[in-house]
């Protein structure tokens, strides 16, 4: 089964800065310091952009989990698509929206994902997958939005 939800956050940073922001690899890794992650392969640091790859290290519910993602769309400042390439979940996409109006930006997130393990897998995504990744996009976006706009 896959599970699919939505984040929207608003924040006065300018959409082509917060578009930066949100392919840069840097900035994942400030935002994920809890979970150890780093990227180890393909494009390590700086921005990404279509057609680049990152494999991240990190651990997640005390279990090392290596992935790797693929910018499969990007269209700067308004949109980009990062898709699994080989990791933990059967499908994974995320696709990141970005528009601008009268000074505020907002940031639209669309996951969707499919977890391995047929029934045992279907019963962790809606139980503990989707709030995690829910949980991890929200710390994200917070550590994206802050400080003033470059």
């Amino acid at each position: 089964m896959t599970v699919a939800f939505t984040c929207t956050t608003t924040t006065t940073v300018g959409q082509a800065d917060l578009f930066d922001r949100s392919r840069s690899i840097d900035a994942h890794t400030g935002s994920m310091r809890f979970s150890r992650e780093r990227a180890v392969a393909g494009v390590t640091s700086g921005l990404i952009g279509l057609g680049e790859y990152v494999t991240w290290h990190a651990w997640h519910f005390g279990v090392p989990v290596r992935m790797t993602s693929v910018i499969t769309e990007f269209d700067a400042p308004h949109r980009f698509v990062d898709e699994q390439r080989t990791g933990p979940f059967r499908d994974f996409r995320h696709v990141h929206e970005f528009s601008e109006a009268d000074g505020i930006t907002t940031m639209v997130d669309r996951i969707r994902f499919t977890a391995p393990f047929g029934v045992v897998g279907a019963v962790a995504e809606r139980a503990l997958l989707r709030p995690y990744l829910r949980y991890l996009i929200t710390v994200r976006n917070r550590f994206l939005t802050a400080g003033p706009s470059a």
